[in-house]
């Protein structure tokens, strides 16, 4: 097994491939990730979502993989009944996320005053025209859809250059592409080295949504980075962490972002959806839903 290691976008990155090491296939990921980043990065000024929220509400022509991605978003939200808003990119900021974690970490931020709710059918994806437009007030953030997105595309390029099978982590969302020999073995914990339990991906994705690692401190306590699109505010729900097995990442990190906003009510909404998943709810109890865990070790 050959494992590349690396940080961007404030987390950690894993190539991993059975047998010897493929030299391209973390510069397929490098490369992938630095397109998605100048595509849709709320961090930097030049992103073309950045120019869209700037020119609100006008309409913006962009690439065709911006395009792709916040049309992926807008479905992420639309197949979670709003749950997923890709539309809360100025709560985020509001609450004191508008930089780099490691610098949101050493100050305080204020608590902000309501703004405009989040309504991810405000967003304008013309795919004719190549076109994308947010309302005035609102601010598009992909956070919940793009990191997956890439991990799933990247394990395909990977699959589709070397035929060999491939797992790609990206910050805790994972994806795995190709027909190995045996199943992935996927540490599954609510921080990096926590507690948890390892359990065998064959195919699919797997991510991980939690209150516990993006934290820093507010005027009112601490803060997260999963906004409540209901409420414009962190989510403090039933739920304080969620982990999903679906298909693709995408579809992992979309439910398991949802499952914190749905709180009381994410069990029966992920059974419905026939995923399978590993709740941690507000007093540390594990709930396992639907076909979780499958093939397991012990941590």
């Amino acid at each position: 097994m050959s494992t590349t290691t690396w940080q961007d976008w404030s987390c950690t990155v894993r190539v991993v491939t059975p047998g010897p090491p493929l030299d391209g296939a973390a510069g397929i990921v490098r490369e992938l990730m630095a397109d998605v980043d100048r595509a849709v990065s709320r961090f930097r000024s030049d992103s073309e979502t950045e120019r869209v929220n700037e020119l609100a509400p006008r309409i913006v022509p962009v690439s065709g993989l911006a395009l792709g991605l916040v049309a992926a978003a807008v479905e992420a939200a639309r197949g979670t009944d709003g749950a997923v808003d890709p539309t809360v990119g100025a709560h985020v900021a509001a609450w004191g996320y508008d930089a780099d974690i490691a610098v949101v970490r050493d100050r305080r931020a204020d608590v902000p005053e309501p703004g405009p709710p989040a309504d991810w059918r405000r967003v304008v994806v013309d795919r004719d025209l190549g076109r994308v437009g947010v309302a005035r007030g609102l601010r598009l953030d992909l956070g919940a859809t793009a990191k997956a997105w890439t991990a799933d595309e990247a394990a395909r390029r990977v699959v589709t250059r070397y035929r060999r099978p491939v797992l790609v982590e990206i910050g805790g969302d994972v994806a795995v592409a190709g027909a190995a020999d045996e199943p992935w073995l996927v540490q599954v914990a609510e921080v990096a080295d926590g507690a948890g339990e390892v359990v065998g991906l064959t195919h699919g994705g797997l991510a991980t949504s939690s209150e516990s690692a993006r934290r820093w401190r507010t005027g009112s306590g601490s803060a997260h980075h999963l906004i409540d699109p209901r409420t414009g505010a962190p989510t403090d729900g039933a739920v304080r962490t969620a982990t999903v097995w679906a298909p693709t990442c995408v579809e992992a990190n979309t439910f398991s972002t949802a499952a914190l906003v749905w709180g009381c009510s994410a069990a029966a909404r992920l059974e419905l959806a026939g995923v399978a998943a590993r709740l941690v709810e507000r007093g540390g109890a594990v709930r396992p839903i639907g076909a979780w865990p499958g093939e397991v070790r012990a941590a």
